[in-house]
This record gives structure tokens, C-alpha cells and sequence, in this order.
């Protein structure tokens, strides 16, 4: 598949792990064809361990890494709890999911499998 991203490059993406998502076969999406905000990435707090790699290859500027709300820690089921807090409580969040252009690229790349596309409510 290819990345139709068309605009510059984003500061921080990089661009050997953008290439290995690219080729993934878990690479799901519209290769960066969606209207911008039609879909919104959604990520399973209980799986993600923080590691960035979603901020490392969206081309959109979608995610960033940062602590868990108490809120979301609270919420999840035990030994998730345990989980983040041996990784620091980070989680990727999605502040900019409105330019999300569902690529799929974050999808892929993701190690834990935590993030899914799904059509914007």
C-alpha cells in the first residue's frame, strides 16, 4: 500500500517505522484517502503501553504519549492497572483525531494492537 500523505513531513516521524507499517499486512484504513476527521483512531488504554510508536508514523499529528487520567486508570480492570503503572500509566491519546485521514499506519505499527479505526460519531 501506499502513503498518500501529500503534505510536509511531520517533525519527529520516522520514517523506517513509517515504511514497516506501510507494508504491514495489519495496516488497515483508506491509505490516507478519508476525509479529514470522517474516521477517529480509538485506543484500548487497557493494551497500550505508551511506546509511541503511533506518534512515530502518523503523518497527521494525531497522537501524542502522555500519563493517564485517573479517570481512565480507575476504569480499567486489574491487571491492566498493574500494567500501566509498570510503564508509567502513559497511554497514547488523541488530540488531534479531527486530522485523522485513516491511513492505518498507527494501526499497524502499534506493538500492542491497541489502536482500531472506526468511523467518527
Amino acid at each position: 500500500m501506499a502513503i498518500n500523505h501529500t503534505g510536509p513531513a511531520r517533525p519527529g516521524l520516522d520514517p523506517a517505522k513509517v515504511a514497516s507499517a506501510a507494508r504491514s499486512p495489519r495496516r488497515a484504513g483508506e491509505n490516507c484517502g478519508a476525509t479529514p476527521g470522517a474516521f477517529a483512531p480509538r485506543v484500548d488504554a487497557a493494551r497500550c503501553e505508551g511506546k509511541a510508536d503511533c506518534v512515530a508514523v502518523c503523518p497527521y499529528g494525531v497522537f501524542e504519549v502522555a500519563r493517564m487520567s485517573d479517570d481512565v486508570f480507575r476504569a480499567l480492570p486489574w491487571l491492566a492497572r498493574l500494567k500501566a503503572l509498570a510503564h508509567g500509566r502513559k497511554t497514547a491519546l488523541t488530540p488531534g483525531a479531527e486530522a485523522c485521514r485513516a491511513c492505518g499506519l498507527c494501526v499497524a505499527a502499534c506493538p500492542e494492537q491497541a489502536i482500531t479505526l472506526a468511523p467518527a460519531l
